[in-house]
């Protein structure tokens, strides 16, 4: 596992346990496919089993890895068109430049943000700086070394001179496991997780979340597991402190074909009609 990683993924093992593959209350379809030249499209969607609505998106991508250079294209059924374009280990090596805009044309609404990533082996920084919304900056860093991890991340209205937002996390990952910490919304919501691989076949994990601004607020407590009935096939579930439990299906059919069967139970509520269930299914060539 690599030593530094940005600061969304600190603590990602446990994140990817308790909320992946879990296709609750909706339908989707996902359908990619690959040009010998580097060119990919990828078409989603998904409709919500309780109102009826269907949300889709069409992409894009092109894929220079020689030279280090990425192009994104998106269309969405919301009409949303956006551009991205990234350029990786050109300017200097570790130095990753994006540059993302997005236009509404119904309602003139346009987004422009221009970020930069910096990644060596013992650190990863990233900053965005959002043009046309304040202008606002958003930046983390994460320090790395032997499996320890440390990490701030902080938002900043420019105008206003006013910081919207800070957290901090410390972690530790092994092959086997990892903890973290996390202080969010303003070091106000403090969160716990570990991640154990106990052997090839079984992963388990839990998270535990309190909410120091609410008063008598409980701690939010969510345990989960993974095991794989073979190469092709695992089963998910998970449960918190809530009685909410949820189950999880995937198996790759065949190479480049993927199911996911989800639902979501409320064990408090056996007798009514308080439960959801999903299907996903993703194709690739």
């Amino acid at each position: 596992m690599a030593t530094t990683v940005k600061y969304a993924d600190i603590g990602k093992s446990v994140s990817d346990l308790l909320g992946r593959d879990y296709p609750v209350g909706t339908v989707k379809l996902e359908v990619t496919t690959k040009t010998p030249n580097g060119v990919s499209f990828t078409v989603n969607g998904s409709q919500d089993s309780k109102s009826g609505l269907i949300n889709g998106e069409l992409k894009a991508k092109y894929a220079d890895y020689k030279n280090g250079l990425t192009v994104t294209n998106t269309w969405t059924t919301k009409n949303v068109l956006s551009a991205q374009v990234e350029l990786e280990n050109k300017v200097a090596k570790g130095l990753k430049l994006d540059i993302n805009a997005s236009l509404l044309p119904a309602a003139g609404q346009k987004a422009a943000k221009v970020g930069v990533n910096y990644k060596q082996p013992g650190v990863f920084s990233r900053a965005t700086v959002d043009l046309l919304k304040g202008p606002s900056f958003s930046g983390d860093v994460v320090f790395g070394r032997e499996g320890f991890l440390v990490g701030a991340e902080v938002g900043y209205d420019v105008p206003s001179g006013n910081v919207t937002r800070y957290s901090t996390a410390v972690g530790y990952s092994a092959p086997q496991y990892a903890v973290a910490l996390h202080a969010n919304a303003g070091m106000s919501v403090f969160a716990a997780s570990f991640f154990h691989r106990v052997n090839p076949d079984v992963e388990v994990g839990a998270k535990a979340t309190w909410d120091s601004k609410t008063q008598n607020a409980p701690v939010a407590l969510e345990l989960g597991t993974k095991y794989f009935l073979d190469k092709d096939t695992f089963v998910k579930t998970k449960i918190d402190n809530a009685g909410r439990l949820g189950l999880g299906y995937t198996q790759r059919l065949r190479a480049g074909v993927k199911v996911s069967l989800g639902g979501s139970f409320d064990t408090s509520r056996l007798n009514e009609s308080a439960h959801k269930v999903g299907i996903s299914l993703v194709l690739e060539n």
